[in-house]
């Protein structure tokens, strides 16, 4: 594995200086390795991991399962693509398994996901079925711990 990708996928905030050190190369070609990357489409972006249950804007996520009929020569590929067209949709993957796609869908409210589900999603007509599973609870994401048991305790004292 490329460490110099592993290590900006785990923390893109390091600057070239903290990685030409990490990596003990010179800071120029860690940033032209970098720009190498971005221009070859590697490197799609930069983002914050933020933690939506304690931000003030509260939206509903949630994890549909989708079974498709493949398209004839492009296969799964090409509804993949319509599919992650939605701006709902924030992402689609390919699965082994008892369905197909596995997408994350985000919405203001429960009703506005099962809105996009019953609406503009099985309406497809590469789709077959799509099971719908709500989020209650995120704990993990991107590598990155957001809740621990830690994080609920009551620290407080009960004196008599």
């Amino acid at each position: 594995m490329d460490q110099l990708l592993k290590l900006l996928s785990e923390n893109s905030d390091y600057s070239t200086e903290e990685l030409a050190l990490i990596l003990n190369e010179p800071e120029d070609y860690i940033r032209a390795q970098i720009k190498e990357y971005e221009e070859d489409g590697i490197i799609r972006g930069y983002r914050a991991i933020v933690n939506w249950d304690d931000a003030d804007e509260k939206l509903v996520s949630a994890i549909i399962e989708v079974k498709v009929t493949p398209e004839k020569e492009i296969g799964f590929d090409g509804i993949a693509e319509k599919i992650s067209k939605f701006d709902e949709v924030k992402s689609v993957q390919l699965v082994a398994g008892s369905y197909d796609l596995s997408l994350v869908v985000t919405g203001e409210t429960m009703n506005a996901v099962a809105s996009f589900v019953s609406k503009r999603l099985s309406p497809m007509k590469q789709v077959i079925s799509c099971q719908t599973n709500f989020i209650l609870s995120n704990f993990k994401e991107g590598g990155v711990i957001l809740k621990n048991q830690d994080d609920a305790k009551d620290n407080r004292e009960f004196v008599i």
